[in-house]
């Protein structure tokens, strides 16, 4: 049996595929084989030595400590696509909301009431002249970042806004080029995409390269009384430069789901309080999809989706299976081997993958290995991990 301990409000819809009595799940687990957690910090957790996978039903990780993660063997699993469509959604109202001046016009009506006004009706048609704001229709926008979101907003600005949609993503993947819409049109020049683009929407992660990417200098390159939308890391935005850019009128509106104390409040500046991804649906679909992937890896030793270890999979046949977590380095499957051959073992099927400074290695052997095998495995200079799975 396998323990899951999960953070935050998890659908119970896990426990379809984590069902007991092969699974146990819950939030008051002290030991666990697994993790699954939306939003929680985990930064300062201090996980058992049973730890072997941690799922975050999202597509963000930044709440995990990742590489410290990786260096103890234990692989980390995020939900790309399953919110996809909620944020898809939010990212073309925060666009209608910026144009059509609703926010402004319906506090009008909300204060005309509270004053005690009377005939709204008519005091409503000559005020709405000052609420008037622009179509959609015809529009430039600019998405950055072509992943599972990037993709369902450019569609849906293109083919069911009928505005002109320009995309970048220098890595653009096969299946994302596949679902993308013929009408939205690729770019390589990134600053291009800031100067001619009524309306620009970031979609892409937080990490090094990308922090504060839109800074003083870019909001100065960009169309005068363009909108700015961010649905994807508050980091990627310098907030300072883009606030004074929306009080000057260089930008006519910045529209984020990332609230803090430098925007919030402001004139120009339209928050939610991180509302993307908050759907019933989307939630579900994260948790389905980081259950599965969950028991996939427990049961079999599949990994997919992960973000700090190759993708790895790889069908089960008779026998026992081997998994092996190491650095990246030379003669490391060579090693191995040897030991394996040593023992008198028959390597049924194998698959080696690698990431950057890791990798994952499966193996089907003849016979389960002995406990001396598995110490010399062990004792490899590079080895983080070995698992036993029946």
């Amino acid at each position: 049996m396998y323990t899951v301990k999960t953070m935050n409000n998890i659908s119970d819809v896990i426990k379809q595929t984590l069902k007991a009595p092969q699974y146990e799940v819950g939030p008051d687990q002290e030991t666990y084989d697994a993790l699954m957690v939306r939003s929680a910090d985990l930064h300062e957790t201090a996980f058992p030595q049973t730890l072997l996978a941690i799922a975050r039903a999202g597509a963000g990780v930044n709440n995990i400590p990742v590489e410290a993660c990786t260096e103890q063997g234990i692989v980390v699993f995020n939900t790309p696509g399953a919110n996809a469509n909620a944020v898809k959604e939010l990212v073309l109202c925060g666009m209608l909301l910026s144009c059509r001046k609703v926010i402004e016009g319906t506090e009008w009506v909300r204060d005309a009431h509270t004053r005690g006004e009377t005939g709204i009706g008519k005091l409503a048609e000559k005020a709405k002249k000052q609420f008037v704001g622009p179509e959609l229709l015809g529009k430039k926008l600019g998405v950055v970042g072509l992943g599972a979101i990037g993709v369902l907003v450019s569609n849906a600005a293109s083919d069911g806004l009928g505005m002109e949609v320009m995309g970048y993503d220098p890595f653009l993947s096969v299946e994302g080029a596949l679902r993308l819409s013929r009408s939205v049109k690729l770019t390589a020049d990134l600053d291009a995409l800031f100067k001619e683009c009524d309306y620009v929407t970031l979609h892409l992660p937080l990490n090094d390269q990308t922090r504060g990417m839109v800074n003083e200098k870019v909001v100065a390159t960009m169309k005068d009384g363009a909108v700015l939308l961010n649905f994807a890391r508050g980091g990627l935005i310098d907030d300072e430069a883009v606030l004074a850019a929306v009080k000057t009128g260089k930008l006519r509106h910045y529209v984020t789901d990332f609230a803090d104390d430098t925007i919030a409040g402001q004139d120009g500046v339209i928050v939610m309080p991180h509302l993307g991804a908050s759907t019933p649906e989307s939630e579900e679909n994260c948790a389905v999809m980081a259950a599965a992937e969950i028991h996939d890896y427990l049961q079999n030793g599949n990994i997919t989706h992960s973000v700090n270890l190759p993708a790895c999979s790889m069908p089960r046949a008779e026998g026992c299976r081997v998994t092996v977590i190491n650095r990246n380095v030379a003669n490391m499957v060579g090693q191995m081997t040897a030991v394996l051959a040593a023992e008198g073992l028959n390597i049924e099927n194998m698959i080696n993958k690698s990431r950057g400074a890791y990798a994952y290695t499966m193996f089907d052997l003849s016979a389960a290995p002995g406990e001396e095998a598995l110490a010399r495995l062990q004792q490899i200079d590079g080895v983080l991990r070995i698992r036993v799975l029946p």
